[in-house]
């Protein structure tokens, strides 16, 4: 049996172990808001589209993204994360809660707006994105609670998902105290993932995995990466400033290329057949590796498995997530 099929059967394998596997979120919550609608016309004032909106709806975004993702998966998300005191927070919370999410270890606070992300979206093309937010780190007393939450999480989680957005939840801080606690499970450590924005790496030094593109991938390693050895010189460098044991480097069309300490190189191409979207691939990426890992899947069939999630839902509009029954679909049809 050739490499390609027996992957094959391992991913299709693995899939029976993840329905009801623990896994924590932590991170930067956000709320997406897409504006559909049609273009028949340029505007008379500027050499702009005009659309004609048809209809509204929110989704939830950045780490609340990876919480659906686990949850449509068959996962028990647990999550901590904070959301503004504002029509924004309340609209994330009750998607959340409709979906039949935990929002417990979400903490409301003032003065800081939920991030909203509005993209407006013709003929299923995205014209424009517009952000509200505010960056500014979070208080040093909220991070403490934040991290009592999570420790009162962990003996219900077989994984740690960090999504950081650079919004001000992740700190230094937060990491030294979850790479702490996630070290000292009697039951064994659980693994903590990393999905980077900040390009100081050294701020995620001690987790097990981080997820950055290519583009992150070389400037927090500052190497022009044009090649396979670049890509590798890169990867080695951020093993070494980060001391973690993997970095998984998602390279668009190209797939993804994992390195581990202890078994070096795997390359993985891409299996999107058509690409429509790419808004949330990431967080779905990072939610099959944390449910994959807390079920006891190694590393390489994780990023398989990941891989194929990925080319699912760049293949639907707007933020998405995939199902068992999806990804199963995906990885018979991609036949060997």
């Amino acid at each position: 049996m050739d490499r390609s099929r027996m992957m094959q059967r391992k991913m299709l394998g693995s899939l029976k172990g993840l329905h009801g596997t623990g896994v924590l979120v932590v991170g930067d919550l956000m709320l997406d808001r897409f504006i559909w609608g049609k273009v028949s016309r340029i505007s008379p004032e500027a050499p702009v589209p005009v659309v004609d909106v048809q209809s509204e709806t929110y989704v939830p975004g950045g780490a609340a993204n990876v919480m659906t993702n686990l949850h449509a998966l068959g996962a028990e998300v647990h999550v901590a994360g904070t959301v503004g005191q504002d029509r924004e927070g309340r609209i994330l919370l009750d998607l959340l809660s409709e979906n039949g999410l935990n929002t417990q270890g979400i903490f409301p606070i003032k003065g800081k707006p939920t991030t909203l992300k509005t993209r407006i979206i013709a003929h299923s093309q995205q014209l424009v994105r517009v952000d509200r937010e505010v960056r500014e780190s979070v208080s040093a007393s909220l991070t403490t609670k934040l991290l009592d939450s999570i420790e009162r999480c962990l003996p219900r989680v077989k994984a740690i998902v960090i999504a950081d957005y650079a919004k001000g939840v992740v700190s230094r801080d937060l990491i030294e105290g979850i790479v702490s606690a996630a070290s000292k499970r009697h039951a064994g450590a659980i693994p903590v993932l990393v999905d980077p924005k900040t390009l100081d790496f050294s701020v995620y030094r001690g987790v097990d995995l981080i997820k950055p593109n290519q583009q992150e991938a070389a400037q927090a390693a500052h190497i022009l990466i044009s090649s396979h050895e670049d890509l590798r010189l890169a990867a080695e460098r951020l093993l070494r400033d980060v001391e973690c044991q993997a970095v998984l480097i998602t390279r668009g069309e190209e797939g993804m290329s994992l390195f581990e300490k202890e078994h070096g190189f795997t390359h993985i191409p891409t299996t999107a057949r058509q690409v429509y979207d790419v808004t949330g691939a990431g967080d779905t990426v990072m939610a099959v590796l944390a449910l994959c890992l807390a079920s006891g899947v190694d590393l390489v069939t994780a990023a398989h498995l990941s891989n194929h999630a990925a080319g699912v839902v760049v293949g639907k509009v707007g933020v998405s997530t995939v199902s068992l029954h999806e990804l199963q679909e995906a990885i018979t049809k991609d036949d060997p």
